[in-house]
């Protein structure tokens, strides 16, 4: 079936009228005389069967039919003009994006190349650090974090649900492909995550709530969790975007086909900055590599 659609230009002119309250500011913003926007708002209501303005002493006001049809076509007309700009117009500028560390290291920073080949004019500054920049005070345009639990306050988007699982370090197997059973992984050397007591939480969740860990190590940051199971000296919780390199290279394996869910990753930005094209096209590249890390 057809979509219908009242004439663009009508709808242009609808929409300034209704922004300024004012027929004669929206044919200076649209470059046309006040009886062109009349005319076409006149033609809009006949089309609809609908009034959309009423004349007050001022000028003019929406009707609440009017308010109510302003309110859902400005943010299409918005969408379709930026989808244009994008379009027309190639990104450049930069943008500053602040990460947590184990995410820029491991997963970003080695896919980093595809963007810039995508958008050689955009600069792409990156603080990997565990500080929060404050998104509010322009600290950075846009950041990467991670979260144990709910939504950022701030406008954001879905990077990464996957879960934990217990990897290492092949050799640790003996070169078996057959994956080693609870009991035994419970007698291997586990490096625990300086963040969590993750190990109990995914012994709990595999149906061994009491499992003793005799061989626990003190608690390590990330990466050096990461390189120590790198090195063959134990298994690591690791979510699966941070070691999906050294899997597929075959440095690490997992030990377990049993995760857990402990956080999510997001991007968190403002609103208005992601209006600028090449916040917008990173924003997007980001987003469109990351769709398999989302369930």
């Amino acid at each position: 079936m057809p979509r219908r659609l009242p004439p663009l230009n009508a709808l242009r002119a609808f929409e300034a009228a209704g922004r300024h309250s004012s027929f004669s500011k929206a044919a200076v913003e649209l470059n046309v005389s006040h009886s062109a926007i009349s005319r076409h708002v006149r033609g809009l209501e006949k089309r609809l069967c609908v009034q959309l303005f009423k004349v007050i002493a001022r000028g003019v006001e929406l009707t609440e039919p009017g308010k109510k049809y302003l309110s859902e076509i400005s943010p299409t007309l918005d969408q379709i003009a930026d989808a244009t700009d994008r379009l027309l117009i190639a990104p450049e500028g930069s943008v500053s994006l602040s990460c947590e560390s184990t995410f820029a290291i491991k997963w970003l920073m080695p896919r980093l190349g595809q963007f810039d080949t995508l958008h050689p004019n955009v600069k792409v500054g990156i603080d990997a650090t565990p500080k929060l920049a404050d998104i509010e005070q322009f600290e950075c345009d846009l950041a990467i974090r991670f979260r144990h639990h709910g939504k950022p306050e701030q406008a954001s988007d879905l990077i990464s649900n996957t879960q934990f699982y217990p990897i290492g370090a092949p050799e640790l197997n003996g070169g078996a492909k057959k994956l080693p059973d609870l009991t035994e992984l419970q007698n291997f050397k586990l490096i625990q995550d300086s963040k969590a007591r993750l190990w109990q939480l995914w012994f709990a969740e595999a149906g061994m709530p009491n499992a003793e860990l005799p061989n626990i190590s003190t608690p390590l940051a990330a990466m050096l969790a990461i390189e120590s199971a790198l090195a063959g000296q134990g298994l690591f919780l690791a979510s699966e975007e941070v070691v999906a390199s050294d899997v597929k290279a075959g440095k690490l394996m997992r030990f377990s086909d049993i995760g857990i869910d402990y956080g999510r990753i997001y991007l968190v930005y403002r609103p208005e900055t992601i209006k600028r094209n090449a916040v917008n096209a990173f924003r997007n590249w980001l987003l469109d590599t990351t769709k398999e890390l989302r369930n």
